[in-house]
Formats: structure tokens, C-alpha cells, sequence
């Protein structure tokens, strides 16, 4: 099959296997996917022969279904499913009517939404939620997880097994149906998709600088999450402004060779200039109420670079002002770092550099190629070009993709010529 329908398959994966979770009940996980996959191959069986049909989507729930339904006849008696379900899924005369109310698309939907919440426990390690998303909910193979997070494949199956075992403690989906319990969750599920976008736009994955199907899956979910009345809050909404504006940079953040681009060098007339308005529509519906997080602040810092129309625009100030903000929220050496440089942008390089030497646990940014890189370029601009190569020359140690190493060697030689 072609990437049109890989990308099928792949999104719809998700939204299946949760449905037959739920049914199965999520200690069943495994002959879950098995019943999805299952779906799939004959859909590769079939389709070549009688061509695609005309909602490929419902084709396949359906068969999923069909195939739970087959499971279900077979192994009822034998095997402990969905607790909840238990006496619907018993009887004969209540099965097939249960299986059709289970399959509504609202509860399809619902579904996702359930297994996004349940892969997100706090039993589980924040890196292992997203790796469970990403494979239960967004049908990456363990090799490509491996390879976003530039992870060996058994440190990845670990994760993700370990994840499952204690997924199939609860035995059901997590419950979104009351505003309280859903609450308690919500701030890891946002979290999880903030660092899944993450991983997508500054991720470290030797084959490419920016992996743009984890930017798209993040963004993706996160809609999903918007739809539900409980997700639809102010920091789901800042949390999508700022992913939309972020992948709104995605078309120019790359040169034609796969190099990284500077933001102060990109050429803006490549932004997707329809995100950038979408994504300043979500931070515009994310004011009400009087609860501020950090995805309103970044939104906020995002939306700033996206409407200026050169560098020089740039409203750094207020930009600066924004950091002191997040610096209040969510301390760290790296949302420091982002301010000294913008400090710099108002001040000079020589501002800049005593601002960075001043962050607090700096030593946290010792293996942070772009660190030592952001060093490299204020002894640059303050017409250091020795000193910047040395700078450039330790960060090119610590690169951790064949792009970073690039970008850094480029700024190397930018020395040379100075």
C-alpha cells in the first residue's frame, strides 16, 4: 500500500483500538491491537482486488467490529473482558445490540479520548505516556518511537510494556464522563501532548531535524481533546494556540537541503500564514477565566514572533516581559536561557552574556548543544570570533543529529569568514 494509506491505517488505528479496548476491557490491550491489525490485513487483502471503499474508515470499523464480535463468541466463556460490560456481553440477545450502541460514533470518539486519559495515569513515567500514545493511539511501531526519541528499541518496548502492565491494572478505560475526575487528569494529558509536539519540533532523531507527524499527531489529539466539554478549557486552548503557531514556522525551519534555520533567518513568506490566524483564534478563545499557565505564556511568546513580519519587528520587550512571566510559573535553566537571548536581541550581546552567566543551575545545560551555540553567537556579534569558535567547536561535541552538527559547522565557518 501507498504513504496515503499508511497515513489511513495509521490514524485510524488509534480510534479503533481504543473502541475494542473499552469493549475487551484494557487489560486485554494486546488482543485488542491483535483484532485491529487483523482489521487492517484484510483490508490489504481485499482492497487491491475490489478497490477502495467509498469510506475506507467506516469499512474498517467495521470489520473491527465484527472481528471483536467473533473474539467475543469465541472466548466469552473463557477469558474476563470489560468489567462494566460483563452481562451485556454474556448473552446472545444482548451482544450484537450492545456492540452496535459501543460503535456509535460518539462513543468512538469518546473512546480515544478514554485511552488518551488512561495511558496518561500517574503510575506511568511521563516519557512512557507519551510513548504508550504514541503507539497505542497513533500506531507508531516501536522502531519508529525508538527513532523520534533517538532511543534504543529495547529501552522503548520497556517503556511501552511496562506502561501496559499498568494500564491493565484498572481493567477499564479511564472514566470522562464527570467533570472532577476528568480534571484530575487533564494536566497530564496536556503535558503529554506538550512534550509529543516537542519531540516532533526540537527533537534530537538522527534522520531528521523536525519530525512532522509528531507535531501533526499532538495537534491532532490535542483537537480531540477540545471537543469534549471538560478538555475545552482555557489551557487546552493556549495549549493549541501555541502548537499551531509553532508548526506554523514548520515550511520554513528547514532549508532545501534539511538544514536548520535560524528563526531570526527564516523567510517568513513560507510560514503557513492560515495557521498562524488559526492559531492566534485558539489563543484569543484561551482568555477567559482567570487561571494563567505556561501554555498561555509560550502561546503568547509564539504568537509575538509570528506576527512580525522581519526579525526587526519583533516586539522583544514585550517578549522579555512574557519570560519573566514563565520564569515565575515554570522555572528552568532553558526558558532562562530563551530570555537572556531575547534580552540580547533589546541590549546588545554583551547584555546577553552576563544575563546567561547569571542563570540559575546553568551547569543543567552543560550537555545542551544550543547552549554552548547561543554562547557562539553573542562572542560572535560582539566581535569575538575566536572566542565564538570555541564555543561552536563544544557544541559541535554535544550535537545529537547529523542536522544539529550541520547547523553548528555552519556557524563555524561563519567565524572564519569574521
Amino acid at each position: 500500500m501507498s504513504e496515503p494509506f499508511d497515513h489511513l491505517f495509521r490514524r485510524e488505528s488509534g480510534r479503533i483500538t481504543a473502541t475494542v479496548a473499552r469493549i475487551f476491557g484494557v487489560h486485554n490491550l494486546a488482543l485488542a491491537q491483535d483484532v485491529v491489525q487483523e482489521a487492517f490485513c484484510r483490508a490489504l487483502e481485499i482492497w487491491p482486488f475490489r478497490g477502495i471503499p467509498d469510506n475506507p474508515s467506516a469499512w474498517l470499523m467495521l470489520t473491527a467490529k465484527n472481528c471483536a464480535l467473533d473474539v467475543l463468541r469465541r472466548e466469552r466463556t473463557a477469558r474476563d473482558f470489560a468489567p462494566e460490560l460483563t452481562n451485556v456481553l454474556q448473552s446472545e440477545w444482548t451482544l450484537a445490540p450492545a456492540m452496535e450502541e459501543l460503535f456509535a460514533p460518539q462513543e468512538i470518539k469518546d473512546d480515544l479520548l478514554r485511552m488518551m486519559f488512561s495511558c496518561c495515569q500517574p503510575r506511568v513515567p511521563e516519557l512512557a505516556q507519551v510513548a504508550l500514545i504514541l503507539h497505542v493511539l497513533c500506531g507508531f511501531s516501536v522502531d519508529e518511537i525508538a527513532g523520534a526519541f533517538v532511543s534504543g528499541h529495547a529501552a522503548i518496548e520497556k517503556r511501552i510494556i511496562r506502561g501496559k502492565k499498568a494500564l491493565a491494572q484498572s481493567r477499564r478505560l479511564f472514566d470522562v464522563s464527570t467533570a472532577d475526575v476528568f480534571a484530575t487528569r487533564l494536566p497530564a494529558v496536556q503535558r503529554a501532548l506538550y512534550l509529543l509536539f516537542n519531540e516532533g519540533y526540537h527533537g534530537a532523531s538522527p534522520k531528521a531535524a523536525v519530525r512532522a507527524e509528531l507535531c501533526g499527531e499532538a495537534i491532532r489529539l490535542t483537537a480531540i481533546l477540545l471537543q469534549h466539554p471538560f478538555g475545552a478549557t482555557p489551557s487546552t486552548y493556549a495549549l493549541a494556540a501555541l502548537m499551531t503557531l509553532n508548526a506554523a514556522r514548520l515550511p520554513a525551519r528547514l532549508d532545501a537541503s534539511g538544514n536548520l534555520v535560524a528563526l531570526t533567518d527564516q523567510d517568513r513568506s513560507q510560514w503557513d500564514w492560515q495557521r498562524i490566524a488559526e492559531g492566534l483564534k485558539l489563543l484569543e478563545l484561551s482568555t477567559p477565566g482567570t487561571g494563567l499557565s505556561a501554555y498561555h505564556i509560550e502561546a503568547a511568546i509564539a504568537a509575538i514572533h509570528a506576527s512580525a513580519p522581519r526579525t526587526e519587528d519583533t516586539d522583544w520587550q514585550t517578549i522579555v516581559s512574557l519570560y519573566d512571566v514563565l520564569m515565575t510559573l515554570t522555572p528552568s535553566p532553558v526558558v532562562a536561557l530563551n530570555r537572556a537571548i531575547a534580552i540580547a536581541q533589546i541590549d546588545g550581546p554583551e547584555r546577553g552574556l552576563t544575563e546567561v552567566q547569571a542563570i540559575v543551575d546553568r551547569d543543567r545545560l552543560s550537555t545542551y548543544p544550543f547552549y554552548l551555540a547561543t554562547l557562539g553567537e553573542l562572542e560572535l556579534r560582539r566581535g569575538q570570533p575566536a572566542r565564538a569558535r570555541t564555543h561552536f567547536e563544544a557544541a559541535l561535541e554535544r550535537t545529537r543529529s547529523p542536522m544539529e552538527r550541520r547547523f553548528i559547522e555552519q556557524r563555524i565557518r561563519a567565524c572564519e569568514r569574521t
